[in-house]
């Protein structure tokens, strides 16, 4: 048996859902990165963070859904338009602290308790996130 599917949606026969397949694909990524910039750009709690960030948060609202669309399990988007995340190397100009990296992880558990209803997806999702940020730091 065949399944026709589209670069945006790689299921095939016999194989686990991705975790982009289980967020809901693009649409549940898009919808993951908004809250979480939207989170960014309004929590206090947030601010060491936001300040790092450029005035306008739309390339990197876009940058971070290239980001996890591959990361995971969808299409590499990154890779193919900007090569290589190198992700701690790509930010080690933006001073990454204890306070920055907290901000961070704030966005990213509010926004996926606010857009993935699943306890269990989130929870597949958050140590992986967490220790990503741990990694990003790059101040005392």
């Amino acid at each position: 048996m065949t399944i026709m599917t589209t670069p945006d949606q790689p299921e095939t026969v016999g194989q686990a859902p991705t975790l982009y397949d289980r967020l809901g694909g693009e649409d549940g990524v898009r919808r993951l990165t908004r809250r979480f910039y939207a989170v960014m750009d309004s929590e206090p709690e947030a601010r060491a963070c936001r300040d790092i960030h450029p005035k306008s948060l739309e390339e990197s609202e876009q940058k971070l859904f290239e980001f996890l669309s591959g990361w995971l399990g969808g299409p590499q988007l990154f890779m193919e338009r900007r090569g290589h995340p190198m992700l701690r190397a790509r930010h080690m100009d933006a001073p990454i602290g204890q306070k920055e990296m907290r901000g961070w992880l704030l966005c990213f558990r509010w926004a996926l308790v606010d857009t993935v209803p699943d306890a269990e997806l989130r929870a597949a999702i958050l140590p992986q996130i967490e220790m990503m940020a741990r990694h990003m730091q790059n101040r005392g």
